[in-house]
């Protein structure tokens, strides 16, 4: 896929995480989407196939009041492309591991989009 293609597509699926639009992200993927969520080199969350993502996505929404994905630059390879990441979110609630409703998270990290079928087949975000 040629990387302004792959770039646009990258950042309709974030514009439309940013405004917690799920049928938006959505509409980026393909129907055999992988998304895995990789916290200190573990394996946190993953989904496979277009309606568990959407299942988890729409779940996702109630823990934030506001979130915000800022692309901070792009490293096209050849099968894939990462996408350096500034992540701000605003808790919904209570966490389990002590964060409290209205507590503002920054983290820096990185996504891992590859292509299949002119669609996102897999994200890998990486924290």
């Amino acid at each position: 896929m040629e990387n302004l293609r792959a770039q646009r597509l990258i950042e309709n699926y974030i514009n439309a995480y940013n405004q917690f639009d799920v049928d938006g992200m959505v509409e980026n993927l393909h129907e055999n989407i992988v998304f895995k969520n990789v916290t200190n080199n573990e394996i946190t969350l993953e989904t496979k196939g277009i309606e568990a993502f959407e299942t988890q996505a729409t779940t996702a929404l109630q823990f934030f009041t506001h979130r915000e994905q800022i692309i901070t630059h792009f490293i096209f390879a050849e099968s894939q492309v990462e996408v350096a990441i500034d992540y701000t979110g605003v808790l919904a609630l209570d966490l389990p591991d002590g964060l409290k409703s209205g507590e503002t998270l920054h983290l820096q990290g990185k996504s891992i989009f590859t292509f299949q079928d002119e669609k996102i087949i897999s994200i890998e975000d990486i924290s």
